[in-house]
């Protein structure tokens, strides 16, 4: 009997091993080829993403590069099955003078585009971005501060139909007059939505314009949201801190 207690014992610690190692594989895979997670730390891309979404970015969209693979060992340089992102794209990439660190931004210049703000309005080609006025944003505060605030809100149509909101914390801020941006070749130019709050490539010193291979992949949907401040692992305030009504949209 001992002798046969202690084989279905073996066997089931192999079993188990066994669909460990599958369930890791299986999650590699998804995560290198299809879907990685992300979260929202800063308030740069509100009110299209607010700090505490936890969102599913889809690696596929774009093709894949050395910084698709886990840790991003630079075993190869492009991209492979490489695909343009879109103008209006939400898209996540890694950071031209850091390597290490991910950004998430809108896509508004192409190869070859040139970009400027004149008075807090944004031109592409020379030609200024539709603009409407929508009502003020009103929530926690994306200009800086911890407070509820009150702030400008737009809604921009891109050349190919694209819609989404902007904010607009104070008149003539800091980049709202620039020179004319030239994208090069092989590069794109991204701009958060939360233009007086957002380190871009408006921020040549910075972030500047994103070579292609950067592109991690294009955010694709909210899984998740809890207010700012607050802690995903306290599951019990979550009756109350979670933002239930934005999980599961789509991010546009």
């Amino acid at each position: 009997m001992s002798v046969t207690s202690g084989t279905k014992t073996e066997s089931g610690v192999g079993e188990t091993i066994r669909v460990v190692i599958h369930a890791l594989i299986i999650a590699l895979v998804i995560r290198t080829f299809l879907f990685q997670p992300f979260n929202i730390p800063s308030g740069s891309m509100k009110a299209t993403l607010l700090v505490g979404d936890y969102l599913f970015v889809s690696k596929y969209s774009y093709g894949y590069s050395h910084f698709s693979i886990p840790f991003s060992p630079p075993l190869f340089s492009g991209r492979i099955f490489g695909s343009e992102p879109s103008r209006g794209d939400v898209v996540v990439f890694r950071l031209p003078k850091d390597n290490s660190t991910d950004y998430i931004k809108r896509v508004i210049g192409l190869p070859g585009d040139r970009i400027q703000m004149k008075e807090g309005l944004l031109y592409i080609n020379d030609t200024p971005v539709q603009r409407e006025r929508l009502p003020d944003f009103v929530g926690e505060d994306p200009c800086g501060s911890d407070a509820t605030a009150r702030v400008k809100q737009w809604k921009e149509t891109l050349p190919n139909g694209v819609t989404y909101k902007t904010l607009d914390c104070v008149d003539n801020g800091f980049y709202d007059n620039t020179s004319i941006y030239t994208v090069p070749p092989g590069h794109f130019f991204m701009m958060g939505d939360n233009r007086d709050n957002s380190t871009d490539s408006r921020v040549l010193s910075a972030v500047g314009y994103v070579p292609f291979e950067n592109l991690v992949g294009r955010a694709q949907m909210i899984f998740f949201s809890i207010e700012e401040g607050e802690h995903a692992w306290q599951i019990w305030r979550w009756p109350t801190a979670v933002r239930w009504k934005r999980i599961f949209s789509i991010v546009r």
